[in-house]
């Protein structure tokens, strides 16, 4: 058996997740959101308005995962060097982020239930008002966003070394969590204008009725994005990755060492995240081919820079397999 030592890898990209101009650009735009957050949702319960409410908790939704990304950040920084995570502390970020997608479900479902409960009981709402204060929390996300994108577009011109070797899955080394919090900042910008298309029919056309609908529209947003989130992030806290390209693109470099005599076979496999596009692999090969050696696995494997650590059995067999 022939293990690839991981330290090395693990203490190099170690601060990968806690880039600090990342870090710093995400604080100040958590903080810039959560202000905002606070306001539309005082001003939507002053007001009488659910689709401002609904904004204001889209936006605490956004407000939360740029928080945890935030977090992410300063712990991976801060663990980083502690040997009791053997394959990094990338998986903080998943796991906040699992957290805040069931927190975020619960959000949903209060705006859903508040959104129906205006639709049969309406309330008079504060237009003018209202709108002042959604235009204002428009203005704040697309503030953000070009916070958010400038780091994002440096991030990536600093991590990308143009590695493709034929097998691009459209997975680039810049920073994902980064990239996620930027979309969450656009979509929340979505959101608000939604809510303001909601007061303007009601203010100009008398159409009550669209402030409650715009609620309900923003929960399903919300909640969709919850769904996603805890699909995105359970797949990798639960190992579920044997149906990623690079799965497959193992199995070729390995059906290619037999030279077509099919005397080498694959007897188990087992491929898994180690970080945003970092898998680790296990990989134990039956074998006639005495010249096999791990090594060898090694180097035909190292072609697909997504493999950060391989471990390679094999086992020789006289007879027929």
């Amino acid at each position: 058996m022939h293990t690839q030592d991981l330290s090395a890898w693990t203490h190099s990209h170690a601060f990968d997740a806690g880039n600090r101009a990342a870090e710093r650009g995400t604080r100040l735009v958590m903080v810039i959101t959560a202000i905002t957050m606070v306001a539309e949702i005082a001003a939507g319960l002053w007001f009488n308005s659910m689709a401002l409410l609904a904004d204001g908790w889209h936006m605490s939704s956004h407000a939360l995962a740029i928080g945890l990304s935030a977090f992410a950040y300063a712990a991976a920084r801060r663990y980083a060097g502690d040997w009791r995570f053997a394959f990094g502390t990338w998986k903080i970020e998943v796991l906040a982020g699992f957290a805040s997608a069931v927190f975020l479900l619960g959000i949903a479902a209060l705006m859903a239930a508040g959104s129906v409960e205006r639709l049969f009981t309406p309330q008079a709402i504060h237009y003018r008002e209202a709108m002042g204060v959604t235009a204002l929390g428009l203005l704040v996300n697309l503030g953000c966003a070009l916070i958010l994108g400038g780091h994002a577009h440096g991030h990536d011109h600093g991590h990308d070394h143009g590695h493709h070797h034929g097998h691009d899955h459209g997975h680039h080394h810049h920073d994902l969590n980064l990239r996620a919090a930027y979309v969450h900042v656009l979509a929340d910008a979505a959101t608000s204008v939604l809510a303001i298309v909601a007061l303007a029919g009601g203010w100009w056309l008398g159409w009550n009725w669209l402030d409650p609908v715009m609620g309900l529209v923003g929960a399903v947003l919300v909640g969709r994005w919850a769904i996603g989130l805890l699909r995105q992030s359970g797949t990798v806290l639960l190992d579920r990755e044997m149906d990623h390209p690079v799965v497959d693109e193992v199995r070729e470099v390995l059906a290619g060492l037999d030279h077509g005599d099919e005397s080498t076979r694959v007897s188990d496999l087992h491929v898994w995240r180690v970080g945003r596009q970092h898998f680790a692999c296990i990989v134990c090969l039956v074998t006639h081919d005495a010249a096999l050696t791990p090594q060898r696995v090694r180097e035909a494997l190292s072609v697909h820079e997504e493999l950060v650590h391989v471990t390679v059995e094999i086992s020789r067999c006289d007879g027929d397999h």
